[in-house]
């Protein structure tokens, strides 16, 4: 949880929390209101069942105010926004609630929805959370489903990242998404394609949670080290079938590249593009397998190389943890907002998801 400044106390019991809530529909519908008594000055908790819940936060105070918003185990979910002196600003955000609240092989967490502010001035005037439409009503014209939401599956580099100064790019990704869009992070410090479809915390218990219309992004390759290439094509090949099979929508990632430099400024080693030492180019198998199913291709690798070197071995260490832990492959929270936003631009780009859930 992480440090939640203090409210502005008179404001938020005159306007309260309006909060509702309602059970999961699998359960009976019990669940009361909820308001200001479920908040203290540095925290706000809602008992709620796991789910994904659309929350609206009003924010603003007489004074100036930029205010951002964390959740959970360490997930933005929304950008320092600034407000004027006397000003009002309302923002909205969809948030999964699960357990494990973090990585799936990691501690349950806090049950419920645990929300915090931060920013250089926080001002919370007023906030509402209630449970998503239900995922079956959003379709579009042709009867297609719409996403609501974005699986992860991967491994520390996009994971949620329990503990400073880590952070994975998809901790940092909800910050871009709007109300009717959520991110659901399954990725997994240490794994590799092998590992995530042989631990049954994983791939097993991943695959039954896709449904019809969701997207499905997967980039895992850092682990891969011992993988020989005829293995590692079949394990895409698997993930991809699976995903499909419950009529979700797979996006393949290509991985992050390590800030390793060579002589010249540029990152043309296998280091730092991700090939093993048995030779397999983890990048280029991916780039194969999305070409031969005719699956959509993030190309992070592209990516993040042309950015990292265009930053040089001098600026690009803010981006990694470097500075920190003379880790040239983990990103900090920096790092990681921006490689997050390379992964917004593409997933716009190839219009995998509408433009008005997407914050720019």
């Amino acid at each position: 949880m992480r440090r939640f400044t203090a409210l502005r106390g008179a404001t938020l019991t005159a306007l309260a929390l309006s909060t509702t809530l309602t059970a999961a529909p699998a359960r009976a519908h019990t669940a009361r209101p909820l308001g200001i008594d479920h908040c203290t000055a540095t925290a706000c908790h809602f008992d709620v069942p796991p789910g994904t819940y659309d929350v609206t936060v009003r924010l603003g105070a007489a004074t100036a105010s930029a205010t951002r918003v964390t959740g959970e185990t360490r997930r933005t979910l929304l950008p320092e926004t600034t407000v004027p002196a006397g000003g009002h600003a309302t923002r909205s955000f969809t948030v999964d609630v699960r357990t494990p609240e973090g990585e799936p092989t990691g501690p349950d967490g806090t049950p419920g929805l645990d929300l915090a502010l931060g920013g250089s001035a926080p001002a919370l005037d007023a906030i509402r959370v209630t449970p998503a439409v239900p995922h079956a009503r959003l379709r579009s014209r042709g009867g297609t489903p719409i996403a609501r939401r974005i699986l992860l599956i991967g491994d520390s580099t996009v994971c949620d990242q329990p503990a400073d100064p880590y952070s994975g790019w998809g901790q940092q990704l909800p910050q871009y998404l709007r109300e009717g869009l959520s991110v659901a992070n399954h990725a997994d410090s240490g794994e590799s394609t092998v590992t995530y479809l042989q631990d049954p915390r994983l791939w097993a218990a991943v695959r039954p949670l896709i449904r019809p219309g969701d997207l499905v992004l997967v980039q895992l390759a850092h682990n891969d080290k011992t993988t020989d290439e005829a293995t590692y094509r079949a394990n895409l090949e698997t993930l991809v079938a699976g995903i499909r099979d419950r009529g979700g929508q797979p996006v393949l990632v290509t991985p992050v590249v390590r800030r390793w430099f060579n002589a010249d400024g540029t990152l043309d080693n296998d280091t730092a593009l991700l090939v093993n030492g048995l030779g397999v180019d983890h990048p280029a198998v991916i780039r194969s397998v999305a070409a031969a199913e005719d699956v959509p291709l993030i190309d992070l690798t592209a990516k993040t190389k042309q950015l990292v070197e265009s930053l040089g071995p001098e600026a690009s260490k803010a981006l990694y943890l470097y500075n920190e832990k003379r880790d040239n492959t983990h990103t900090s929270v920096h790092g990681a907002t921006v490689f997050a936003r390379l992964v917004r631009d593409e997933l716009l780009a190839r219009h995998l998801v509408p433009e008005g859930r997407v914050r720019v």
